[in-house]
């Protein structure tokens, strides 16, 4: 792990029951606004997904944080990737429109993606997971290590890595602070409060709502309660072994992250034995989103078939 770099980057300002495989070879030309929700039957749920992109190579999974629906993604990180990539986006069990109850525990919510996956007929993936979705890819990586190519984490850190109540009081805080502005908890919780990061804020839920048609259900009560249920079990669990996820992983996070501290991603970088790790300057737990024309470009470099590998952490 001691030739890891770390790095902080300077920025300039389907139709139920369709094949799956069909269905990506239908949306390589469609924008995240204008792809079609499709359905697919994993051992008996329905799991509600999106995909575009080019089909060929390895599919990049897409895994989403706490109370996000497909809606969620960001626009110009799901279509800069989808430029390059074949990507795939889906709810898990009991979020949004996929059917089931969310599980309380991020291990059986890494079993419920890997069913999904293999349902999809994908015999290998790249996984991009951001803040909760980031420990699932983890799980993934550790249940199935066979099925998972390259990992992307942002926003995300290490289970076992502490703080949860601290979490938990700046959460409530930012709900607090939404519900008296009558704004979205994002614009605390995601974008530093300063005005770059308040313009950020603003160009990102603009982003959001590009999508008029064919949105996705809204997250309900149960998906809400069970997956802080199992960030806080997360939070207070025994550290996992990370030097057994051997596959390249290029971790992303903000300087100042108010959900996951920005040095749990470093201490998390530093357990990987196979891992890059870039910081994004004046920015918070939604710093990919505030920096994404520079987290793009370095993810599909990542991801491609001649990158450099190299561990590094480099200064930008």
């Amino acid at each position: 792990m001691g030739n890891n770099r770390t790095s902080i980057v300077p920025t300039a300002g389907g139709p139920a029951g369709q094949n799956p495989v069909t269905a990506m070879r239908q949306t390589g030309d469609i924008h995240w606004k204008d792809v079609p929700t499709r359905t697919l039957d994993v051992n008996g749920t329905s799991f509600a997904y999106r995909a575009l992109g080019p089909d060929t190579g390895v599919p990049v999974i897409f895994l989403h944080h706490l109370m996000a629906v497909l809606d969620d993604w960001d626009p110009g990180v799901i279509d800069g990737i989808a430029a390059k990539r074949r990507v795939i986006a889906f709810d898990n069990r009991g979020v949004g429109a996929s059917g089931g109850v969310v599980p309380h525990t991020i291990e059986e919510m890494g079993r419920d993606a890997i069913a999904f996956i293999r349902a999809m007929g994908l015999p290998q993936v790249d996984l991009l997971g951001f803040s909760l979705g980031g420990g699932v890819a983890q799980m993934v990586a550790l249940q199935a290590p066979d099925l998972v190519r390259r990992i992307v984490l942002a926003g995300t850190g290490p289970r076992g890595g502490g703080g949860i109540d601290e979490v938990n009081k700046i959460a409530a805080t930012a709900y607090l602070k939404a519900a008296l502005t009558l704004k979205d908890p994002r614009h605390f919780l995601f974008f530093p409060r300063t005005p770059d990061g308040k313009r950020a804020a603003k160009e990102y839920f603009s982003r959001l709502k590009a999508r008029t048609t064919d949105r996705d259900q809204p997250i309900s009560l149960q998906a809400r309660y069970a997956q802080l249920k199992a960030i806080r079990s997360a939070g207070l669990s025994v550290p996992d072994d990370l030097s057994v996820i051997t596959q390249p992983v290029f971790v992303a996070n903000g300087d100042h992250d108010l959900m996951v501290d920005s040095r749990l991603s470093a201490d998390m970088a530093r357990r990987l034995p196979n891992a890059r790790l870039t910081i994004y300057p004046d920015s918070g737990h939604g710093g990919v989103f505030q920096h994404y024309r520079a987290f793009v470009p370095e993810v599909l470099a990542f991801l491609a078939d001649d990158a450099d590998l190299t561990p590094m952490h480099s200064q930008g």
